[in-house]
């Protein structure tokens, strides 16, 4: 087992190779920006990476932020050589490239869950709740996690730059939306329920770059990664609204920012810092 004690051991940074015993031969990083004033009760939030698999760059964003936030950040890093492509990561192994169903033990999305667990058995933390923070292929990652039920123990989900998502629609397939997996009509509604942070950089509006993704299903969600992001959020309320039930679902603009990790992470600071500190444990 890893000792994670190891991430805490000094304030700013340090680093680790990490096993999650649902992946035993497919090693992670972790990246820590531990603030001066942690102790156990200090909230924990987890970060994710773009398609560049740059924890540490991820880390880094977040280490002058941290003490005037409160928090304790970790980047979670799913190498390429560990966990390759979209599959392992923007969708979370829910299937292999053949489009064969994997069992949920085998998803992705399960690592957050699972590191925390161990957090807290090793007396890195006391708290009950975590953050989830997430950009472009991490914003994927989040928000998805988070449609398939993995967020019992979620204070705040933010989900920035995303370039694709799952739309809450039961005919549109999965990874576009949510059909043709497990989500019923119940799971959505209380989907809908969950609060959702998407937060969308104004000038994020380049369609030329190479990880832009410009499939038909795609373009169908938008023309641009800010279009896609409000008709996420738009399309979360107006499926409530079907369902007669109400969508918790909201999204931030973030003045002239375009596709920057660092610059959406220091947006997203304070936002993760009110809602994990307003929550007690």
């Amino acid at each position: 087992m890893t000792d994670l004690s190891r991430l805490v051991e000094v304030p700013a940074c340090s680093s680790l190779l990490y096993i999650d015993p649902a992946f035993p031969n497919r090693p992670l990083l972790l990246h820590a920006a531990r603030p001066r004033d942690y102790d156990v009760a200090t909230p924990v939030l987890f970060v994710h990476h773009g398609v560049g698999r740059n924890g540490r760059d991820y880390r880094d964003y977040w280490l002058d932020l941290v003490d005037e936030a409160g928090i304790l950040a970790i980047s979670i890093e799913l190498p390429e050589a560990s966990f390759p492509e979209h599959l392992w990561y923007h969708f979370g192994n829910l299937h292999d490239k053949n489009g064969t169903p994997n069992g949920r033990e085998e998803w992705t999305f399960g690592i957050d869950e699972c590191l925390f667990d161990q957090l807290r058995a090793q007396g890195v933390t006391t708290r009950q709740h975590y953050g989830l923070f997430g950009h472009s292929a991490g914003g994927q990652f989040v928000h998805r996690m988070i449609s398939f039920g993995f967020r019992e123990r979620v204070a705040v989900a933010v989900s920035a730059n995303a370039g694709t998502y799952a739309m809450p629609d039961l005919a549109t397939p999965w990874p576009f939306g949510l059909g043709e997996t497990d989500v019923d009509t119940d799971a959505l509604r209380a989907l809908l329920g969950f609060q959702i942070t998407v937060m969308a950089g104004t000038a994020d509006v380049s369609t030329t770059g190479r990880f832009f993704p410009k499939g038909p299903r795609s373009m169908r969600q938008g023309a641009t990664r800010y279009e896609r992001a409000h008709n996420y959020v738009q399309s979360g309320h107006a499926a409530a609204a079907v369902l007669q039930t109400s969508c918790a679902w909201e999204v931030i603009d973030v003045p002239g920012v375009g596709h920057d990790g660092m610059l959406m992470s220091a947006a997203a600071a304070p936002i993760v810092s009110a809602a994990m500190l307003a929550s007690s444990s």
